[in-house]
């Protein structure tokens, strides 16, 4: 990592934003954007490889998200801090991604004074999220409580067969990827995604590896 320059990977699946980025940043004295990914797994590689002080991290990326590639670097102790930058500003992804140890959180159509300052901020140290959507973190305990119990009732409704779809579209397995690891058909998955949703009152796969990380299912 460097001292004198703070050295920036931006993970994006979006070549434009990507490219805005870097421009933006490196007309900025002090920070170096050293690498880019395109996907999760990328991603991941080029973050081990490049070791940078700030990762920006996209939620929404191809192969694997932006949530599992945050997990993954906790689990392997990487020490690069990780901004989130993402077009959600819902509690869910918020607490979700800080309580997975994000540095920061931001969205993608903040102004540049506010990205630099984020970048900077995490550099040295500190986290920060967005001031827009910080009163999303004033949760009392009660709720958080209550909430929790309700994701445990919403577990038990999962079959058996559901539940494992549900731990490999954590992992950020396909629909295809998922069909040849159970040996069943693509369709076949298609519909138990389908039913996992609805059971689990989500709307995406992001939501529902979000659902599966913050109640631990694999330890159910």
């Amino acid at each position: 990592m460097s001292i004198d320059c703070i050295e920036i990977m931006i993970a994006d699946d979006h070549s434009l934003m990507r490219e805005g980025l870097k421009q933006l940043l490196e007309l900025e004295n002090g920070i170096n954007v050293v690498a880019q990914a395109e996907d999760g797994r990328k991603a991941l590689r080029e973050a081990l490889r490049w070791e940078p002080d700030v990762v920006l991290l996209d939620i929404n990326m191809p192969k694997m998200n932006g949530i599992e590639v945050l997990r993954r670097f906790r689990d392997l102790g990487f020490e690069s801090k990780v901004l989130m930058l993402t077009i959600h500003d819902d509690k869910e992804y918020l607490l979700e991604t800080m309580n997975m140890g994000a540095d920061g959180y931001i969205l993608k159509d903040t102004d540049a004074n506010t990205l630099i300052k984020a970048i900077r901020t995490v550099n040295e140290g500190g986290t920060y999220v967005q001031p827009s959507i910080k009163p999303l973190l004033l949760d009392n305990r009660k709720a958080v409580e209550e909430e929790e119990s309700e994701e445990l009732l919403k577990i038990k409704l999962l079959t058996s067969r559901e539940y494992e779809v549900l731990t490999l579209i954590a992992e950020g397995l396909n629909n295809r990827n998922i069909a040849e690891r159970l040996y069943i058909s693509e369709k076949t998955v298609k519909n138990h995604v389908s039913s996992i949703f609805k059971k689990l009152e989500v709307n995406d796969r992001i939501q529902a590896a979000i659902f599966a990380f913050k109640t631990n299912i694999k330890k159910l």
